[in-house]
Formats: structure tokens, C-alpha cells, sequence
């Protein structure tokens, strides 16, 4: 018997010795991660001065022995910890010195907050400070996720000498890619974290709890802020330049990649909401222009995890017991291996793991995007009644000759809700309204595996000069269950990425291409494959008002007919990243 490998034919022999020595291997590996031996000093609310003379408040815990020692460094918004701060233990008790840090603004640190504006000069004037400290041996880790994640990459291009290592967690490199999405704003992302970064002190929880569905809704848009009771600055420029323009230059690293000269783990979740930045993260680090020894030392890991969970269960799925990361021992390894050189075996791992969902596997790869994926068209068909999931609409691999296209009615008043925020829930309350528009195959008689960028080609005509479409990839159990995998936006005045925003035509078809970011998910025999397009997801994405008028500003609500066609002519279909 023989098992399939990388298109080669392996002997199951082989294959089981092989398994049983990467067992072994893992078991003596395991036994090589830095003990917890050291008593820990604390020095809390270190000041440390930033080249326009901020300071900033540093918590430092490190090993009660004399001697240097390899620097873990976080920078938070969130909070510096404090006495006992156990993830500063837990590390400084394994022999780092670990360095938790309030970033501009935030807590006891002096400045002003201007959320992701100074995180770049002032990374690197703190990794400059530890480097000539008396306990640091030259070496500088970074760990931290989402924002604390971002705080890693934007000094990393800065080049400081100090910096050998990063391990950034489900987070972005570039800001106005995760402020908007094919032109969108993602509200139920940036809003309400705005909306907690900003609140005074006497503001409470229940308050929030109040109001945040009312200020969501809030026409113009960019007043939300009023309805709150207080200013915030930073969200108002996000809203006033929907745009990528000079504005948010400070909060990318732009074309700066090959500067950075660091070993890097990014570890993300194919439902977190920055996931494409893992992505793009790796791949931008793994690309030809990168310098082949940085390039080698690039790690990706992607499990079926949302944004503050590494569990087995997200949403409506229980994806087994395998799914669960301990990621302080990962981190662990990690570091053990680039800042102590202790050889564990983490480098000669496959530089890439996913999680595969529905099989729910672990799988080693080379490369992100999969080398060996093929891209197939899977095209929208109906009578002209696709509306809701008791409609006509069906999807398959045959190309539409002449059929009758969709009409819905947007009303941005009466916008399509999204069910829960990110993780993996049933999707058939929204898929039983008139403006959500449903195409599923049949019940599928083989198992189907879907892994990779996954995008829609929409061709589509509106009664608007602005509007939006919205496009949906749902796993269909046996049960009805419809579960959600991922999901996209196109604004039509950002139709074409190459070209300045500019109002459409009414009623002239258009071809849209709306990215689904990716996914990883075996499709069972006896599942369906569905896609549903619509005009709005809110409020995951701000509403278009349908007038043209600048988003931010617009105070006007007008409904929008849309038409969907698929026909021989306009073959609106979605390509999904097939593996074999």
C-alpha cells in the first residue's frame, strides 16, 4: 500500500519509519527548552527616553544572577503588567531578560496617543536603549500579537543591530490594508476599538455596551465620535482618507521588507481578523527580492483560530482537540533556537503548517500559496430567482450560456447584519432575506479541499453611481448548517486598484474582482459548496448610501437595484484554490 506525498509514491514503511523518527526526534527536542530555574528582580516604570524626549514607562524582569542575557521585548497599548506579571516570569525565569513597555501615550507612558502613528521610531529607539544595557548580550527578541504585533514590524526595517528575532502574532504590516477592504471601512474591526482606546476614565462598560450599535449607525459616519460624548481625533482621519495616500505612510512598512534582516514566526488564524497580514507578512518575507539566508528563516503557522483564541472550538464548530496550541511553548522553542542557539529542531521543520478544516489535520508545507494549487471556476447559475436560500440559485464547474440574471434592492437603511464578528457561525438567517442572493452546489459526492486565496469574479450592474458588493464562501453540513468561511468587499468606485476611486455608470455591467482572503477546508462528500453575494455586511463593512457623495460625509440614504449576471457573455463565477 502507499501513501501520495509531493505527487511521489512512497512505501507506507517508509513513510511510518519516518513519522516515528520525527516522534522521536520531537521528544528529545522537547527536552532541550530552557528550564525554570532563575528568581526573578522586577523593575517596574522604567523611564525610557525616546529621541524627541517622551518617555516611556518599561516594566523589566529579568534573571536574579549576575551576567548578559538575550532580550524579549513587547510594546503594548494595552497595559505594561505589573508586580508578578507572569508572562515576564515566565520568560525571565527561563534565563530572558523580558522588557513590557507602554507605547506613546498609553498609561503611564508620557505623549499622545495616536494609534499607530509613532510605533516605528519608537521600536527602534527602545531596542537601541536595550542593547546597551549591562544585562543585554546583544540579542533582541520581539513577541506580542495583534497591535503588539504591528509594533514589531513597523521598526523593524530601521535595522537595528540589536534585533535578531520576531514572533509576531495574528497582526498586519500595513494599516489602511486592514482600515479597508476593497475601499470599504471595517467598522466592526476599528470602531469599537477606537471607541475603547479613546473613552475616558468615568466612562463605563455598561455605557459602551449602550451605545455602540447606535454609533455604528451614525450618519455622517465620520460624527460617530459626537454620539460617544468625546473627540477621537485618529478615527477621524482613518474616515478622511478612504483612500491609500501619504497619510498612512507612518504606519506601513511599505517597500522596506528587504531591509529587514530578522528570523521571523508568524503565527495566524484563518478566521482572525488580520488574517490576510499574516499572510501577506510571509509572503512579502518569503519573496525573490528577499536575501535567500532571510528568506529561510521564515516560519507561517494558520490554525481555525479567531483573533484572542488559539482553542479547539471558534463559533459554531469544534474543529477536535488537535486544534489547541500552546503557544508559550512555540514561542519558547522559538526563541531558545534564534537567541540562545539552542538546536531544537524548529529550523528544520517545513516552513509553513496549516490546519486543514473539516479533515482537521495538521499538514507541513513549503510555501504560501500552495505551489501545486489549481485555480478552478465554479460559475453562478439561476432562472433569475437566486434571492434567498430557497431560490434557484446553483453553482458548478459548467460555464453559463444564456440565463436570466439576479435583481435585489439594497436598502442602506435596512443593511444585511453580520452574524456574530469573525468566528464560524451559521449563516441561514441572513441567507433567508430577499437581498442576499445564494448559489450552492449540489450535495458533493466526493471530498473537496479548498486551500489558498479564494476571489469572485462578480459581473454586476447597479441603478447607483456608488454602491457596494459583498461576496460569502459557506460549508454546507448535512445538517443545514451553513457555515461561514471567508467573506469579501468591493466598493464600485475602487473597482480598479490601478486607477484613482471614480463613480460607475447606472446600469452599466461592470467586472468586479472581490477577495475572499483565503481559507484551508476540506469540503466533505455530502457538504455543499455555497457562495452568497449581496450589497452589504454591517457592520463588518460601513454602509454605502448609494449617492456617490464621500463616504465619511454622506448623510443621504438612497436604495440601489443590482443585477447579477452570469451568462456566456458575463461569467460571474468564484475561483477556489483547489488542491489535489
Amino acid at each position: 500500500m502507499y501513501l501520495i506525498s509531493d505527487k511521489r509514491t512512497v512505501p507506507r514503511s517508509i513513510t511510518l519509519v519516518w513519522v516515528l523518527f520525527n516522534l522521536a526526534s520531537s521528544l528529545c527536542f522537547s527536552q532541550e527548552l530552557s528550564q525554570p530555574i532563575h528568581q526573578v528582580i522586577e523593575e517596574l516604570d522604567v523611564k525610557v527616553h525616546m529621541r524627541d524626549g517622551i518617555r516611556l514607562s518599561t516594566n523589566i524582569y529579568r534573571p536574579d544572577t549576575t551576567g548578559k542575557f538575550p532580550v524579549l521585548l513587547m510594546r503594548s497599548p494595552y497595559g505594561n503588567g505589573g508586580e508578578g506579571d507572569k508572562e515576564g516570569h515566565f520568560y525571565a525565569r527561563r534565563g530572558y531578560v523580558v522588557l513590557i513597555q507602554d507605547t506613546r501615550g498609553r498609561y503611564e507612558s508620557e505623549g499622545v496617543f495616536d494609534a499607530m502613528q509613532a510605533e516605528a521610531l519608537d521600536g527602534y529607539d527602545t531596542q537601541q536603549w536595550i542593547g546597551k544595557q549591562a544585562w543585554c548580550n546583544g540579542k533582541i527578541g520581539t513577541f506580542g500579537g495583534s497591535y503588539l504585533g504591528f509594533t514589531q514590524w513597523m521598526p523593524a526595517p530601521l535595522g537595528s543591530p540589536y534585533l535578531k528575532t520576531m514572533f509576531p502574532t495574528k497582526t498586519f504590516s500595513d494599516f489602511y490594508k486592514d482600515a479597508y477592504l476593497g475601499g470599504a471601512f471595517r467598522l466592526l474591526r476599528w470602531s469599537p476599538w477606537s471607541y475603547a482606546m479613546s473613552r475616558p476614565y468615568n466612562v463605563d462598560d455598561s455605557f459602551m455596551q449602550n451605545i455602540t450599535d447606535s454609533a455604528y449607525r451614525m450618519i455622517p459616519f465620520i460624527e460617530q465620535d459626537i454620539l460617544l460624548g468625546w473627540r477621537i481625533p485618529f478615527l477621524r482621519d482613518w474616515l478622511a482618507h478612504p483612500q491609500k495616500d501619504p497619510y498612512w505612510e507612518r504606519s506601513s512598512v511599505g517597500d522596506d521588507y528587504t531591509k529587514i534582516k530578522t528570523s521571523i514566526y508568524n503565527l495566524g488564524g484563518w478566521f482572525d481578523s488580520f488574517q490576510q497580514g499574516t499572510l501577506d507578512n510571509f509572503m512579502r518575507m518569503t519573496s525573490p527580492d528577499i536575501d535567500p539566508e532571510i528568506r529561510a528563516r521564515q516560519k507561517l503557522i494558520m490554525g481555525p483560530w479567531v483573533h484572542a483564541s488559539e482553542s479547539r472550538k471558534a463559533g459554531d464548530v469544534d474543529f477536535g482537540e488537535d486544534a489547541a496550541l500552546n503557544t508559550s511553548e512555540l514561542k519558547l522553542r522559538w526563541f531558545d533556537s534564534q537567541l540562545k542557539g539552542i538546536d531544537n529542531g524548529i529550523m528544520q521543520e517545513p516552513p509553513v503548517r496549516i490546519f486543514v478544516m473539516g479533515e482537521n489535520v495538521w499538514r507541513d508545507e513549503n510555501e504560501w500559496p500552495l505551489a501545486r494549487t489549481d485555480y478552478q471556476e465554479y460559475f453562478f447559475h439561476s432562472q433569475g430567482n437566486a434571492n434567498t436560500l430557497g431560490g434557484d440559485g446553483t453553482l458548478n464547474t459548467n460555464a453559463p450560456k444564456n440565463e436570466i440574471p439576479d435583481t435585489f434592492v439594497y436598502d442602506p437603511e435596512n443593511p444585511v447584519i453580520t452574524p456574530g464578528r469573525d468566528e464560524p457561525i451559521d449563516q441561514r438567517e441572513v441567507e433567508a432575506r430577499k437581498d442576499v442572493l445564494v448559489y450552492s452546489t449540489g450535495l458533493l459526492k466526493e471530498n473537496l479541499e479548498v486551500t489558498g486565496p479564494v476571489k469572485v469574479v462578480l459581473y454586476a450592474s447597479s441603478s447607483a453611481i456608488n454602491t457596494d458588493f459583498t461576496a460569502k464562501l459557506v460549508d454546507v453540513y448535512p445538517d443545514g448548517r451553513a457555515i461561514r468561511l471567508c467573506e469579501g468587499i468591493i466598493r464600485a468606485s475602487f473597482r480598479n486598484p490601478e486607477a484613482p476611486p471614480s463613480a460607475i455608470r447606472p446600469n452599466k455591467i461592470y467586472k468586479y474582482h472581490i477577495s475572499l482572503w483565503s481559507t484551508s477546508n476540506l469540503f466533505k462528500a455530502g457538504h455543499q459548496l455555497r457562495v452568497e453575494i449581496s450589497s452589504s455586511n454591517f457592520p463588518r463593512f460601513d454602509r454605502n448610501l448609494n449617492t456617490g457623495i464621500f463616504p465619511a460625509l454622506d448623510s443621504t440614504f438612497v436604495k440601489a437595484t443590482q443585477i447579477i449576471y452570469h451568462s456566456k457573455e458575463y461569467p460571474s463565477c468564484i475561483i477556489l484554490p483547489v488542491i489535489e
